[in-house]
């Protein structure tokens, strides 16, 4: 049996990302409004109902600005460390806060979620590894380094959402103030495509079916550059860009031992997903 996953939004715009089974399911932070999230799951054939919780990554808006209503409509709990609720604007009624350890599995039915600390200019900065029917989904966002717990986790992802911010010569070139560029990438802040591409081709697994590049730059990175990169060392490994303007399909992930089973799930408007996708 699969896991079900896609990106509802990816970018400094909003980050969202839903990973489930047949019966529940969690959001990786929750950055785009309730009702977007809500229209972009309907798209995808997505029942919101089986939502069971919200993770979250950190405190910047693009990751948690429609968690208060979403949390509060459908009684959602949300896991977050006292670091990050202290330092976001998020009003949460206390009952459906949860916090949570890093590398302390959590059981959302029969999904495991697990969290990592990484490198970024927040409070208390995770990512997450989502674990279930033999498979393991990774959402390696915002990190400024592909440090060793991000390199560990990768490991065992069957598919993973892996940061490609920005293209180096783009961001050197472009018109952000260099203090801005420094915070991008001095380790705190993002990894490049280059960065990204030796943690795939160093790490990558032999099982790894999917990867999809995410939190992609709008003015210091190309979304066909990026998939023209990685393609050239992708193997059996499909490369998928996470849009900042829509959500992708919904995809299975198999275990290693389904591998060959390994598709991307067809609905009603897919095809036109894609194709409008940038």
């Amino acid at each position: 049996m699969p896991l079900y996953t896609a990106s509802l939004n990816s970018g400094s715009n909003g980050n969202c990302y839903y990973i489930g089974n047949d019966s529940e399911a969690v959001l990786i932070d929750a950055g785009i409004s309730c009702r977007e999230t809500e229209k972009r799951m309907k798209r995808c054939g997505l029942n919101i109902s089986k939502v069971k919780a919200i993770f979250v990554s950190h405190e910047h808006s693009d990751h948690i600005s429609g968690i208060t209503v979403l949390s509060k409509k459908y009684r959602l709990p949300v896991y977050i460390t006292e670091g990050t609720l202290k330092f976001s604007s998020l009003k949460i009624e206390k009952d459906l806060v949860i916090p949570f350890n890093a590398h302390e599995p959590v059981s959302i039915g029969n999904l495991l979620v697990t969290s990592f600390p990484k490198f970024h200019d927040a409070n208390d900065p995770h990512s997450f590894i989502v674990t279930g029917n033999g498979v393991t989904i990774g959402i390696i966002t915002d990190i400024g380094v592909a440090c060793n717990n991000v390199t560990c986790y990768f490991k065992q992802c069957h598919a993973a959402y892996l940061e490609a911010n920005y293209d180096e010569e783009m961001l050197a070139n472009g018109n952000y103030p260099i203090h801005l560029k420094k915070r991008i990438s001095g380790g705190n802040g993002h990894i490049s495509n280059n960065q990204a591409l030796k943690l795939f081709t160093a790490h990558k697994p032999s099982f790894m079916s999917h990867l999809f590049l995410s939190h992609l730059s709008k003015n210091n990175n190309d979304p066909e550059l990026a998939q023209s990169l990685f393609n050239q060392f992708a193997g059996k490994t499909k490369i998928v860009v996470a849009s900042r303007y829509r959500e992708t399909g919904v995809y299975q992930i198999y275990g290693a031992g389904d591998y060959a089973a390994s598709k991307k799930a067809v609905t009603a408007n897919q095809k036109h997903l894609q194709l409008s996708m940038f």
